[in-house]
């Protein structure tokens, strides 16, 4: 690994590329920036409580007479408007519970009074506003896992002053987790969670339910501190919001809780099991993050936004972390400062159901008005004392203001490479699919936008509206039948992941067409460039596709297009192409495709493609540069990327030559 040129860290005040920079600004007023302090956000522990605060006053207006449901504005999810009422209030209870507790009680009495007059309402049959029962695999139990937590974490303030009938009222309705069946993924610890709450104060709860929900986890853990959220590969933020925060927090409770005699709970060593889990996982995850704060936009429940930041707190709060002190908070405060100053929250004060502004196609069918405040869980850091180091050290830069970084990680079949010049973070993706195991060898799952590409990105999203993923062109290799339908990336079959290098293939459908076709690819790392090398198999004629990355903005990107390139550029520099190197047709040049509204980075994205007219049959090879630069002033020129890569193919492998001097056998 090699540092890039010595140039200023590109933080929130450099001229260095940021994504989404034109977007609206957020209404919300916060404290004077500390950039002594805080030299790369200007944040502290007053703008984290000031946020929470705008975020929880502006939800009052939504509020039901009884606070026990917020009813916000947008789509009715799958569950229908109650429970979405609910979840209103349990995920903004968790903001208010993280709040509260953090400030020992010293809060406004008003915000206290309202969390608890939702719970006597809530779970009153009487009141108009009662919540929904608790039953198999419905939305309430997500739900209920929040309010759990959070009544944990402010029991001096809330739990302990509420009447004796409405703790049993809302010991009840939690205690419908007791014997009930989850989805078989993260929602486990849904369960274990809110009943662990339950044993803590003294009422009914199953320990085998505990038990059970915590053994289960154990079979998706991979190692390398990742967990997949459930069977199958599917790695995504869930593994730091949900799988390591969850347990952590069930640590919590269980050192609240009791026996019979006064004795304290028992984790059965499970506590120091999860604390190390979670610092291997630290090792690497701010690699996820670009200069400007922003994760790479990768997996499902985008919409949750700078949740994303949960697990550094996490380690913090449990006392096992491998980050500086001076690090988490520079990643945290920047992950939430990237949204804030993007438009999240909206004028309204609201999170909306989007990535910066209001977009559906980053949600799923589940996703209702209240969703994107599972943001809440990135709070989590305020329950550390004002005095603690990670308020009181100096900000730390991220790895890529530091150096031009390379990170593999074969757990998720992953390499992360991000470069100093823009601060831009990339992902290439060889082993996350979000298929479920059972369909493998029968119908094949469906392909998700946020899943199959090879590639993702801090500055770029894939066309996720229904329209645009039909035709399957960013960042994927297809094979495409008659009419043009592209074959699918569904189900990835990692193969290898180290150093710069990793590798994968899946199985193309064709329509018209008997059987399968194999497509493998090897992605080799070099700078800001992925070099691609396919092997495909395909019938004699059939036509060959590959795109690049999709960059978007509020104006049109500039299309650019030659003899076996193509290249498109946003009016703030972000440049995306996509070369030709070996088996690609010369002639005719590369096409760019626009889309209007198709993108969560703007309302205008564009797309460099290459394509092979006709396939010679049997196994044909084909090379590609895929280049994403951020830094307008080295914008790359697509026959220099071509000169700058030389290719032999022959039937031992294919060889790589740098200008630089570096080669690579694949």
């Amino acid at each position: 690994m090699s540092d890039s040129p010595p140039v200023s860290s590109p933080s929130f005040n450099s001229p260095s590329f940021t994504a989404g920079a034109s977007r609206s600004r957020s209404r919300l007023v916060l404290p004077p920036d500390d950039t002594a302090l805080s030299p790369y956000t200007g944040w502290t522990r007053a703008h984290w409580e000031s946020v929470a605060d705008q975020l929880l006053d502006a939800l009052v207006p939504y509020a039901s007479p009884g606070r026990a449901l917020y009813r916000l504005p947008g789509r009715t999810s799958s569950s229908g408007e109650l429970s979405d009422g609910l979840e209103g209030y349990a995920r903004s209870f968790l903001l208010a519970a993280f709040r509260i507790a953090g400030a020992r009680g010293q809060v406004d009495e008003a915000l206290i009074e309202r969390y608890a007059a939702g719970l006597a309402a809530g779970t009153d049959p009487s009141s108009g506003e009662a919540w929904p029962p608790l039953a198999d695999r419905t939305q309430p139990m997500v739900e209920a896992a929040s309010i759990a937590i959070g009544l944990h974490e402010t029991r001096p303030w809330i739990w302990d002053r509420l009447d004796t009938r409405v703790q049993e009222r809302v010991a009840e309705w939690l205690g419908g987790f007791i014997g009930r069946r989850t989805h078989d993924n993260n929602w486990r610890l849904f369960q274990v969670v809110s009943e662990q709450f339950l044993a803590s104060v003294g009422a009914p709860h199953s320990r085998s339910d505990i038990e059970n929900g915590l053994d289960r986890i154990e079979d998706w853990y991979v190692g390398g501190g990742w967990y997949t959220d459930g069977d199958g590969r599917k790695f995504d933020y869930y593994a730091g919001w949900a799988m390591h925060l969850y347990p952590l927090l069930w640590s919590r409770i269980v050192a609240g809780t009791r026996g019979p005699g006064g004795e304290p709970g028992d984790d059965g060593g499970r506590t120091e099991v999860y604390r190390e889990r979670l610092a291997r996982f630290l090792t690497t995850y701010p690699h996820f993050f670009g200069a400007d704060g922003a994760p790479v936009h990768q997996g499902r429940s985008l919409t949750y936004r700078f949740a994303a930041a949960t697990p550094v707190w996490m380690g913090a709060l449990a006392g096992r972390t491998p980050l500086a002190p001076g690090l988490t908070r520079r990643l945290a405060s920047g992950a939430v400062r990237h949204f804030v100053e993007r438009g999240a929250p909206d004028e309204r004060g609201l999170l909306t159901l989007g990535w910066y502004d209001a977009f559906l196609p980053v949600t799923q069918l589940y996703s209702g008005p209240a969703s994107p405040y599972w943001a809440s869980k990135a709070f989590v850091g305020l329950l550390l004392p004002a005095d603690h180091a990670v308020w009181t050290e100096p900000e730390r830069p991220l790895p890529v203001e530091e150096s031009d970084r390379y990170t593999a990680l074969p757990a998720p079949g992953w390499l992360l490479h991000g470069t100093r010049r823009d601060g831009i973070v990339r992902l290439v993706n060889h082993g996350s699919d979000r298929q479920d195991p059972r369909s493998w060898g029968q119908e094949p799952g469906d392909d998700d936008p946020h899943y199959a590409a090879f590639g993702y990105s801090t500055a770029t999203a894939p066309d996720s509206a229904e329209e645009a993923w039909a035709d399957r062109l960013g960042n994927h290799l297809a094979l495409l039948a008659a009419d043009g339908t592209p074959s699918r990336r569904r189900r990835i079959h990692f193969e290898r992941c180290e150093g710069r290098t990793a590798s994968s293939w899946y199985e193309a459908e064709l329509p018209g067409e008997e059987g399968t076709f194999r497509i493998g690819t090897t992605s080799v790392l070099h700078g800001a460039w992925e070099i691609r090398v396919h092997r495909v198999a395909a019938p004699a004629g059939c036509p060959v596709r590959e795109g690049g990355h999709a960059v978007a903005g509020p104006e049109v990107p500039v299309a650019s297009t030659g003899p076996g390139w193509a290249l498109a550029r946003t009016a703030a520099g972000l440049t995306s192409a996509l070369v030709g190197l070996h088996g690609w047709d010369p002639e005719p040049a590369g096409t760019v495709v626009r889309r209007v509204g198709a993108n969560a980075y703007g309302t205008h994205s564009a797309t460099p493609s290459l394509r092979l007219a006709s396939h010679p049959g049997g196994v044909h090879v084909l090379v590609t540069l895929v280049a994403l630069v951020g830094d307008a002033t080295a914008a790359p020129d697509p026959e220099a990327l071509r000169d700058a890569v030389r290719v032999q193919v022959d039937g031992e492998g294919v060889w790589l030559a740098f200008d630089d001097g570096e080669s690579v056998q694949v």
